[in-house]
């Protein structure tokens, strides 16, 4: 059984004057401790696919199984518990919080899960050290490179041991010599920890080292 399912979903974005439906009936299936990458035009629904998978928004139809988890049929709270505690997100955009710091930052989603403080940050300090950034941990995030803020979100997505991680172009805004050191990274903490990761990229070298490629496709009515 794959660890990650989502079965015959489909999702209508109704906000503009003319619905606008990104895709239907799609399936995918993830093994356990497989990395995957996500491809395909812009517009296509990628992140869209990435935030049904992580409980950030629900399909209008289908169904999304996390191991033994049913994801789409849990009440908000729960979505939230899920998150919180089993998945791992990355984005392009950094989203660190400018008046905390790295090491803050980190020990956040540990805070809001409602562990003890210390252990947040001990956890956090931790998880620093392992991807290089020790000396940068008091840092705010406008003291730090784009690199240095990715691998503190890198940190800060990996501080619960989530089940699955997830990264919507981890890369995007970063040089080519720096994506390199940054997916290099994910790519030893998702073998360290056996991960199961998705990842949404534009950047064909990269969906190349992952175990495997899932093209998305428009669809035809």
């Amino acid at each position: 059984m794959a660890f990650l399912e989502a079965t015959s979903l489909s999702k209508t974005y109704r906000d503009a004057e003319v619905p606008v439906t990104v895709f239907s009936g799609l399936h995918l299936e993830v093994a356990r401790g497989e990395m995957l990458a996500i491809v395909g035009p812009s517009g296509i629904g990628k992140s869209t696919l990435l935030h049904l998978i992580g409980g950030l928004d629900r399909p209008d139809s289908g169904r999304v199984r996390v191991d033994d988890r049913e994801v789409t049929t849990m009440s908000n709270d729960e979505l939230a518990r899920f998150r919180n505690r089993n998945v791992g997100f990355v984005f392009q955009f950094h989203h660190l919080l400018p008046e905390f710091t790295a090491m803050e930052n980190v020990a956040m989603p540990g805070w809001i899960g409602r562990r003890p403080k210390q252990e947040a940050l001990d956890r956090a300090e931790q998880l620093l050290d392992e991807l290089g950034l020790r000396e940068r941990s008091g840092h705010f995030p406008n003291q730090l490179s784009g690199g240095e803020q990715q691998r503190v979100a890198i940190a800060r997505a990996l501080s619960a041991d989530p089940l699955l991680f997830l990264a919507d172009e981890p890369t995007g805004n970063l040089d080519e010599a720096t994506s390199e050191k940054v997916f290099d990274l994910m790519r030893r903490c998702h073998n360290k920890r056996g991960l199961t990761s998705v990842i949404v990229t534009h950047n064909p070298e990269l969906a190349a080292r992952c175990d495997r490629v899932f093209m998305m496709k428009q669809q035809l009515n």
